[in-house]
């Protein structure tokens, strides 16, 4: 028995959650972050999830913020938050839900769904923690990434 999730769901949310780890610590777009550690970075990191996952996130983040040479940026979601800032894992479990969604529903891997999901429109909307989008169903979450209804 593998658990309440399958190993896959478990090391895409533990890549998305690391994805938010890293861009909140370096104040960059979540989509700037994905498109640094580039397709091969993530899918290396997709393979050996589990491993990091056992390992501290601020050493692995500090890893690859070196690897991949991500300079600060000046986006910080988190401190223009009025309400309670979601963590890194709460917003790591929404993206994670898209990109299974993406993947599964597109036929795609799962490394161009993380890339697809961060790099949309949608994922502004998620990114914002004044706005209630991120508390959403994965359905409609979904529905707004494939139909490109914003609201």
């Amino acid at each position: 028995m593998e658990g309440r999730e399958s190993r896959r769901a478990n090391d895409i949310f533990f890549v998305c959650s690391l994805v938010d780890y890293i861009a909140r610590k370096t104040k960059n777009r979540r989509s700037d972050v994905v498109e640094a550690l580039g397709p091969q970075r993530l899918g290396r990191i997709v393979e050996l999830a589990d491993v990091y996952h056992c390992d501290n996130i601020d050493a692995v983040s500090d890893h690859f913020i070196e690897e991949a040479d991500i300079g600060e940026g000046v986006f910080d979601n988190v401190a223009a938050a009025r309400y309670a800032v979601p963590s890194h894992w709460d917003i790591g479990k929404v993206y994670k839900r898209l990109v299974l969604a993406i993947a599964d529903r597109e036929g795609t891997t799962d490394v161009e769904a993380i890339l697809r999901a961060y790099c949309s429109p949608v994922s502004a909307l998620i990114d914002d923690y004044n706005g209630s989008f991120y508390y959403d169903s994965p359905e409609a979450i979904y529905d707004a990434y494939a139909t490109g209804e914003l609201e």
